[in-house]
């Protein structure tokens, strides 16, 4: 007998069409994937903070918040960074179920780790934004001083340096904050999600052309 099989998921009463009716808006999951120093938290938070005046109900799961407690047990080899996504994703889906809108900021470096969180989801609830800056960008940047200690051999494993980061193969959203600024950036985000009429319904998936971001 396996261990969940005497396991009974208790069905809730309040439907994700409650949540939304009363929030006035549906629960979705924004995405942020990128390397380190790419711009993914910071441009999470502004974002939150524009659904917030709105009077949207969100939340910001934060990889390295998340790595202080809920995941605080994990390291940084490839089994464990998938189980970090894996525990990431089934948080962000609870959240939806409460109606939420979820900001995760993630670097998330690998493609099936990602499609695994969208498939948690109903369609048109998982908004991947590959926040995209070259490698060398990222580097000279360097806010938490992670590439140089990976350079000096401190961060084995260190995404970008010796692990891979697979970029999406087709993204509802591609932000360049190697050619944009914060602003520009964030109303990027900001139009896509005006455009899809978030407040009232579902937003379509379909990749956007990085080009009118940086005009």
């Amino acid at each position: 007998m396996g261990k969940l099989d005497n396991l009974t998921r208790y069905r809730r009463r309040l439907s994700k069409e409650d949540y939304r009716k009363r929030n006035g808006h549906q629960p979705l999951v924004l995405w942020f994937t990128g390397l380190s120093g790419s711009g993914k938290s910071t441009l999470a938070h502004l974002v939150e903070e524009w659904l917030f005046e709105k009077g949207w109900y969100t939340y910001i799961l934060d990889a390295d918040t998340m790595r202080t407690g809920l995941n605080r047990d994990l390291g940084f080899s490839q089994q464990a960074r998938r189980e970090n996504i894996r525990r990431v994703g089934e948080v962000a889906r609870l959240f939806t179920d409460a109606g939420v809108v979820v900001l995760a900021a993630c670097i998330s470096p690998f493609r099936e780790d990602r499609e695994r969180v969208r498939a948690l989801l109903e369609p048109h609830e998982f908004i991947e934004i590959f926040v995209k800056c070259p490698l060398a960008i990222c580097e000279a940047r360097d806010p938490k001083g992670l590439y140089k200690k990976a350079r000096a051999g401190e961060l084995p494993e260190f995404t970008g340096i010796d692990s891979p980061y697979e970029e999406p193969d087709n993204p509802e959203l591609v932000i360049d904050t190697g050619r944009l600024n914060i602003a520009d950036s964030v109303s990027g985000i900001v139009s896509y999600l005006e455009a899809g009429k978030l407040a009232g319904g579902a937003v379509e998936k379909g990749r956007q052309s990085t080009s009118s971001f940086a005009e």
